[in-house]
């Protein structure tokens, strides 16, 4: 009777160590499209920006790619703002890196949110602008959208 208890309480704290190990690997595509109609107020540009990124809640790291073109004039800065829904400005929250300047360009790497940034994240309450030297409040912006994998 002992090694039947014994063996039940094995394979309940095993499927329960699999079950937390699953939870602790939890994966976020996020994306999401700018244009200037979504600033507040809105610019008028041709311009457009695509996001396309993962975010890992179990290191808290969020992996981006983002591009754009038809910027009015050079991008300088990669801003992500919140929490905020759309239409509602935020607060700046970090800068992100621009690899390829310019009116056609992108910008790609990894952050670490904290904890109240990923609570945004998961809520869809962030978003990003690029900001160009014609638009120095940002010429585009894009709600970054999390959608579990």
């Amino acid at each position: 009777m002992s090694r039947t208890i014994f063996s039940l309480l094995l394979a309940g704290s095993l499927l329960f160590a699999a079950c937390d190990n699953d939870m602790d690997e939890q994966m976020y595509t996020t994306s999401g499209n700018a244009s200037g109609s979504q600033h507040n107020p809105p610019v008028t540009t041709t311009a457009t920006g695509t996001l396309n990124g993962t975010y890992n809640a179990s290191t808290n790291v969020w992996q981006y790619t983002i591009t754009w073109s038809g910027l009015s004039s050079a991008a300088t800065i990669v801003e992500v703002r919140g929490p905020a829904t759309i239409g509602v400005n935020g607060n700046l929250l970090f800068t992100l890196n621009i690899t390829a300047p310019g009116v056609n360009g992108s910008a790609s790497g990894s952050v670490t949110l904290s904890e109240q940034q990923e609570a945004s994240l998961l809520a869809d309450q962030l978003y990003y602008s690029v900001v160009s030297t014609a638009h120095v409040t940002g010429e585009i912006r894009g709600q970054i959208l999390a959608e579990e994998e």
